[in-house]
């Protein structure tokens, strides 16, 4: 049992020491892209459904660097999860962890994208709109 379990340390650690890249204090490796972007969204309810109105998608607006979305109307804005596609590698600040409540509409939430190489950041600003009755 001993050996089997210094055999697979062995392994780990020589898996480990091949890699050319740091990892970050999420675990992720920390790569030599640049890319910082988010190339698409989306905005889910509580039942997992996505709440965003019929036919529309997330418009991103990179020179601006803000998401515009129309949500259906009745949609409960306190309980919803962000969905988000972003460059290869990047990562978001803050994490998603769980529900987010986007009801204040006056103060739109903010997601940083942060690049690869963790050098390039984008910071986008989340604006909702509610699809008239």
């Amino acid at each position: 049992m001993k050996k089997y379990i210094f055999s697979i340390l062995a392994m780990f650690s020589v898996l480990c020491g091949c890699t050319e890249f740091p990892i970050d204090e999420d675990g992720l490796l920390i790569t030599d892209r640049e890319d910082c972007y988010i190339s698409s969204m989306d905005l889910v309810g509580s039942d997992h459904v996505s709440v965003m109105a019929t036919d529309e998608i997330a418009v991103i607006d990179e020179e601006n660097l803000t998401i515009s979305v129309k949500v259906a109307f009745g949609t409960d804005l306190t309980n919803l999860r962000p969905q988000f596609s972003l460059a290869t590698d990047a990562k978001l600040d803050p994490k998603i962890v769980g529900w987010v409540d986007f009801s204040d509409l006056e103060h739109p939430k903010q997601y940083t994208v942060i690049s690869g190489n963790r050098k390039v950041r984008k910071t986008y600003t989340i604006l909702i709109t509610v699809q008239k009755p």
